[in-house]
C-alpha cells in the first residue's frame, strides 16, 4: 500500500441523512459496480445526488449533526489516489474504481475503505493542515 495522505471533509460538504430504525433485516442494492447491503440501525445519506448507506457504527462514530437531517464529517480520513483499476472490500459490499480515483479510509491503518472519483474527491476533501 503506499503511503495514506491525511484528508479532512470541507465544513461546508453535508449530507442529509436518516437512520433506517426501524424493525428490518434490511435491503440489498447495486452501487459501484457490486451488489451493497443494509442493516437495521444504518444511515441512508444523500451526498449532493449521491445515494448510498453508511454503517450505523462507522456513522455515530464519524458524523455530527448540524441540523436535524442534516449532518457533517467530522473525523479525519486516509486516501491514495489508485494506480490502476481494481476493487476494495467495504463495510457494504465491494466498490470498483479506475485508476485515478482515489482509495479512502476512515482509519489510518488503511481500514473501513472506499473509493471516489478525483473530481468528486477534490470538491469535498482537503488536507488536513491539523495533522
Amino acid at each position: 500500500m503506499k503511503t495514506l495522505t491525511r484528508y479532512r471533509k470541507r465544513p461546508d460538504q453535508s449530507v442529509t441523512a436518516v437512520q433506517l430504525d426501524l424493525e428490518t433485516t434490511g435491503f440489498v442494492y447495486q452501487k459501484w459496480g457490486a451488489e451493497q447491503r443494509c442493516k437495521q440501525g444504518d444511515w441512508l445519506v444523500n451526498n449532493d445526488g449521491d445515494i448510498y448507506t453508511v454503517d450505523a457504527d462507522v456513522f455515530v462514530r464519524t458524523y455530527r449533526q448540524v441540523s436535524p437531517g442534516h449532518f457533517v464529517k467530522t473525523t479525519p480520513v486516509w486516501a491514495q489516489q489508485a494506480g490502476r483499476d481494481g476493487s476494495i472490500k467495504t463495510i457494504e459490499g465491494e466498490s470498483h474504481y479506475k485508476a485515478g480515483d482515489y482509495l479512502v479510509y476512515n482509519n489510518e491503518d488503511g481500514t473501513d475503505g472506499y473509493c471516489i472519483s478525483t473530481d468528486r474527491f477534490h470538491t469535498m476533501y482537503e488536507m488536513d493542515s491539523s495533522a
